[in-house]
């Protein structure tokens, strides 16, 4: 049965980066609503402060998900008005908010969607990579068989993938990708997208390789792999 008092959950997109790249509707949900739950309210509330929005704040993270998931629900039922952001981009796309979308829906409460940017459209779109069908996979595994496997999955891939990858591990990401799937494979490093120090890098992965030779990577990381092209 669905919910039918004023409570409600609103999944709200933020700006990846340049503050400016918020609607106009992200903004009056945020002002509106009763609570704010925040990936780190540290970084939302730069974001807030720089809008004049003064809605109350609490944690919503990785770490305390499920218990907060459950006593948020609670008090929506009770006719709170909650909204959901992450650091940056779109709840649940990498970040914590699928939990809360999932359990929302069992307890017949249906989620608002307040879309916006996101780093992955941005990676697929600036890639130059053919996009008209693409596979997102998200962080791959850290240790190494299971990497490994990812890996190969991506190399027999028909269609552009998109991978999140930590700054300090894009270089180790190329590399494997230029052993396990081509050095010819056509790739994109997209990073710090939308902020100051905004860059693409295309090319195949020995080229990129090349051009990024000896650099100590920082910031936000988006690879897109065209992964057919550089199967032998």
């Amino acid at each position: 049965m669905e919910n039918t008092n004023s409570g409600k959950l609103y999944i709200v997109s933020t700006p990846i980066g340049n503050l400016e790249d918020i609607t106009l509707r992200a903004l009056r949900v945020l002002k509106e609503a009763d609570l704010i739950a925040a990936e780190d309210t540290r970084h939302t509330r730069i974001l807030l402060k720089h809008y004049e929005i003064s809605t109350r704040l609490i944690s919503y993270h990785a770490f305390n998900e499920h218990r907060k998931t459950a006593e948020l629900l609670e008090q929506i039922g009770g006719g709170m008005k909650v909204a959901v952001v992450s650091d940056a981009g779109t709840p649940g796309i990498a970040d914590p908010g699928f939990l809360f979308v999932r359990e929302a829906v069992k307890a017949g409460i249906e989620p608002e969607i307040i879309p916006g940017v996101s780093s992955l459209t941005f990676a697929a779109v600036a890639s130059g990579l053919p996009i008209d069908k693409f596979i997102f996979y998200g962080f791959l595994p850290v240790k190494s068989g299971r990497r490994g496997e990812a890996i190969k999955q991506i190399g027999a891939e028909t269609k552009t993938c998109v991978i999140f990858e930590s700054p300090h591990r894009i270089e180790k990401l190329l590399n494997e990708i230029s052993a396990g799937i081509g050095a010819d494979t056509p790739v994109a490093v997209i990073r710090e997208a939308t902020k100051m120090f905004e860059e693409v890098i295309r090319g195949t992965v020995s080229e990129v390789l090349q051009k990024t030779a000896g650099r100590k990577w920082k910031g936000e990381c988006v690879l897109a792999v065209s992964p057919c092209s550089g199967i032998e």
